[in-house]
C-alpha cells in the first residue's frame, strides 16, 4: 500500500490563493444600475491596481473558494435620501467565480419581488470569496463609492 505524498503542489497552491486573497481583503463587486463588475478591496473600498490584478484575477478564478454573498436591493425615496434592503449569504459549498451568478440570481429575484417599485433602482451585490461579516453601514459605503445611486432612472 502506497502512502498519500506529504507535499501537495495543488493543495499549496490552493493555500497560497486563499491566503492571498484573504491579505488583500479581495471581493467582487457588482452594481446592476451602472452596469459595473470589478475586483475591489472590501475593507477601504479602492478598485485593484493593475499591477497585481492578474494574480489576483487567476487567484479568484481558478480555484473552487466558500464564498459570502451581501445581496441589496437599492431604493431611493427623494433625492439625496437613500436607503438598502439586503440579505447576507454564506454559501454552503465551493462555488468557482464563473457560477457565482446562477447562485445569486434566484435570491436577487427574491429580493427584487419584496420591494417597494416606486422606490427600487437596482440590485447590487458583493462577494468576498473566504466567511466574512459585512455591515449595512460598510455596504452603503461601498456601493455610494462606486455610484451606485448615480443613475435618475430605475434599473
Amino acid at each position: 500500500m502506497s502512502r498519500r505524498k506529504p507535499n501537495s503542489a495543488h493543495a499549496r497552491m490552493v493555500r497560497y490563493a486563499r491566503a492571498m486573497l484573504r491579505t488583500n481583503h479581495i471581493a467582487v463587486l457588482d452594481i446592476e444600475a451602472t452596469e459595473l463588475h470589478t475586483i475591489i478591496n472590501w475593507q477601504n473600498g479602492t478598485l485593484i491596481s493593475t499591477q497585481s490584478r492578474r494574480a489576483l484575477v487567476d487567484c479568484l478564478c481558478d480555484i473552487p473558494h466558500q464564498w459570502t454573498i451581501y445581496l441589496a436591493a437599492l431604493h431611493r425615496v427623494a433625492p439625496g435620501d437613500t436607503y438598502i434592503k439586503s440579505e447576507e449569504l454564506a454559501l454552503d459549498g465551493n462555488y468557482m467565480a464563473a457560477t457565482l451568478e446562477d447562485v445569486i440570481e434566484p435570491r436577487a429575484e427574491a429580493l427584487r419581488a419584496s420591494c417597494n417599485p416606486a422606490h427600487f433602482m437596482g440590485m447590487a451585490w458583493l462577494a468576498i470569496p473566504y466567511d466574512a461579516t459585512l455591515t449595512e453601514a460598510h455596504a452603503a459605503t461601498l456601493f455610494e463609492a462606486f455610484g451606485a445611486w448615480q443613475t435618475t432612472e430605475a434599473a
